[in-house]
């Protein structure tokens, strides 16, 4: 996983965000370009770092969460 830098601000990424987030908007936004790379953001303070990570690892990550194991 990269070290969350404010110097990575994707553009031209279509951010989403889950639809089990509560109406104040507090959750992660997530992005996927064609890179191969998975892009993370704070959904309240959009000009935040970005966390950048392999779709593998992203995947990994989702599927822990969702078994629970973490």
């Amino acid at each position: 996983m990269r070290k969350p830098t404010s110097a990575i601000r994707p553009t031209g990424v279509v951010w989403r965000k889950s639809s089990h987030s509560l109406p104040e908007g507090a959750c992660v936004e997530i992005a996927q370009p064609f890179t191969g790379e998975v892009f993370f953001r704070d959904s309240k303070v959009r000009r935040s770092p970005v966390v950048t990570v392999s779709h593998s690892s992203a995947a990994a990550f989702v599927s822990a969460l969702v078994s629970g194991s973490i």
